[in-house]
């Protein structure tokens, strides 16, 4: 379960960094087209914005991953490293 769940948190960050990709190619309006428009346009604050949505997005899926290995295999233990 575990290499599962590793995959499943690896395909969802990538869904949403190949947004930026899909919805310029395809022209769907969306969070990729917002950033790339904003790139060309030289909106820094945007751009700085987009991207750290998309790191938080990132940062929550991993977490999520980690629980889900405890929940997933008793033998891993999530403790504070000193």
């Amino acid at each position: 379960m575990i290499p599962v769940l590793t995959v499943i948190g690896i395909i969802v960050s990538l869904l949403l960094s190949a947004a930026v990709v899909i919805e310029t190619i395809f022209s769907i309006p969306g969070l990729g087209q917002l950033l790339t428009s904003a790139i060309f346009n030289r909106d820094y604050p945007l751009v700085q914005g987009g991207l750290l949505l998309i790191t938080v997005f990132t940062m929550i899926v991993n977490i999520l991953v980690d629980i889900a290995y405890a929940w997933a295999d008793p033998r891993v233990h999530l403790e504070a490293s000193s």
